[in-house]
């Protein structure tokens, strides 16, 4: 298996998730999948076409739908899909993170807290201790996951928004 990384959105979310990866050092290669930008090797739709020379692959929207409807596609064609946690974010040794999560620099999951399918954790975003993020979130910099809060899925805190416990 190769250690070569597909981001599919090359966007604000792709350039921050291209600088988490390169400063994992984990990757030998990373390219992206966009409609829009320049950059891109080709399309999003396009995907299946890599999947011998990429043998991993994240998404890097914004949009909930998408990310985890491309995040299905991408795992139904035998990509292995990634979790990039930036070195500078904390992530707790009993934290979980699933299958496409993205957490950024300063960012805190602590003690026993979950981020489901495609969460990404932003800037300064802490999801506090036994706080469930289900799958989809989009946590702004700055946001906060209360201690014990469930945040159900596809939904998103904005910049310095704090969400209770209910």
């Amino acid at each position: 298996m190769n250690k070569n990384l597909l981001i599919l959105g090359a966007g604000q979310y792709g350039m921050v998730a291209k600088e988490i990866a390169e400063s994992m050092g984990c990757f030998e290669k990373i390219d992206f999948l966009d409609d829009n930008n320049k950059i891109a090797i080709d399309k999003l739709a396009d995907y299946k076409a890599y999947v011998s020379e990429y043998s991993f692959a994240i998404v890097a929207i914004g949009n909930p739908n998408i990310r985890l409807e491309y995040i299905q596609k991408l795992e139904e064609a035998c990509f292995h899909i990634a979790v990039l946690v930036s070195p500078r974010a904390y992530v707790a040794p009993s934290a979980k993170l699933m299958k496409g999560a993205i957490v950024e620099p300063m960012a805190v999951v602590n003690a026993h807290a979950f981020a489901g399918v495609g969460v990404i954790v932003c800037a300064g975003a802490i999801v506090n201790h036994n706080a469930v993020v289900e799958d989809g979130c989009l946590l702004q910099c700055g946001s906060v996951v209360t201690a014990g809060a469930l945040m159900k899925t596809k939904n998103m805190l904005g910049y310095n928004e704090v969400f209770l416990k209910a």
